[in-house]
């Protein structure tokens, strides 16, 4: 069977895999997309053998998020995680309508250069192993796919808005991006995944509340 959990902030996505583990009595469980730690939202879940090697099938889905950032600083990773690398001073705050223009810019097939700090693997080694020793180097651009980008709210410095995209995309690059055509810079600071093509999070449990008894009722 495949279940629907909302992940917490603070916990990885491998974590909630052994704690269906426990909870189910399967050995085999696996996801379908990963969540960094300190994302939080709808995460699919395969409990047994045949669920598991049939995980690809969410993998391509499109997916759609909440995304909170902060205008006028970068980071190393492009999110709350890294260094600040750089703070914008001087700079006019933008009008809610600029904002507006920026992210409706973003809509449609484009390239997207991956965060260094990212599990792309060069030649064997993830790119943030490589990122973490002081390594040089570049990562292709994917091709992906914003489907809709809206604003939900905005008090200078911190831009909330809800994203629909493709597969492959980097809400943190995203939010590199967003902050470089505005010209003051910005990071990713909350992350919740809402949706996974037609599975929404309203209909997922958290991971405190699943146990043996109810998680068949969130079975998709």
């Amino acid at each position: 069977m495949f279940i629907l959990i909302n992940k917490a902030r603070g916990i990885t996505s491998h974590g909630v895999v052994d704690c269906v583990r426990k909870i189910s009595g399967e050995r085999k469980v696996g996801h379908a997309g990963t969540l960094d730690p300190n994302a939080e939202g709808l995460l699919i879940l395969g409990v047994g053998r045949e669920s598991t090697k049939n995980l690809n099938k969410f993998l391509k889905m499109k997916k759609t998020y909440e995304a909170q950032i902060c205008l006028g600083i970068e980071t190393t990773t492009n999110d709350s995680e890294g260094i600040i690398v750089s703070k914008s001073k001087g700079v006019l705050i933008p009008s809610i309508n600029e904002v507006k223009m920026v992210l409706n810019s973003f809509e449609g097939k484009q390239k997207q250069n991956p965060p260094i700090y990212s599990a792309i693997k060069i030649k064997g080694k993830k790119a943030y192993e490589l990122a973490r020793m002081g390594k040089i180097f570049n990562l292709k651009p994917r091709k992906i796919e914003i489907y809709s980008i809206k604003l939900i709210s905005y008090k200078y410095p911190l831009l909330i808005f809800e994203v629909n995209v493709s597969s492959g995309t980097y809400i943190r690059a995203l939010a590199r991006d967003i902050g470089k055509k505005i010209g003051c810079g910005a990071y990713l600071t909350n992350l919740k995944r809402t949706k996974i093509d037609k599975y929404s999070i309203n209909d997922s449990i958290p991971l405190y509340l699943l146990n043996k008894d109810n998680i068949k009722k969130f079975r998709i």
